[in-house]
């Protein structure tokens, strides 16, 4: 099972309870304890300028789209082995649904 469209509105209040303590989506934000998603979407990992990604984040080369999202936000540490992203991921298929459709439309 892969990613399906979710609910933006559910995605929004996890994005904000559970990842915009580290992270900004707007254009201009910035890197915080985790890098900008400003323009996430088709982007590789360990891409944006001014943030110290692990050697673990840069060389896994993986472009971002709602599949690799998909799959990397149910356990961020066992997708990319070495990443330094606390988040224990989100288990929950239509939690992380909800949250990638969100993070289409606001890291646009």
């Amino acid at each position: 099972m892969g990613f399906s469209e979710g609910n933006a509105a559910k995605g929004a209040k996890l994005f904000k309870t559970r990842c915009e303590q580290c992270h900004t989506v707007e254009q201009g934000g910035s890197n915080k304890t985790g890098p900008s998603l400003f323009g996430l979407f088709g982007r590789k990992s360990g891409q944006v300028e001014g943030y110290a990604y692990t050697d673990a984040n840069k060389q896994k080369g993986v472009e971002w789209n709602e599949d690799t999202l998909f799959e990397y936000l149910e356990n961020p540490k066992k997708y990319i082995p070495g990443t330094k992203m606390a988040f224990g991921g989100l288990k929950k298929a239509n939690d992380r649904n909800d949250l990638i459709t969100y993070l289409k439309e606001a890291t646009k």
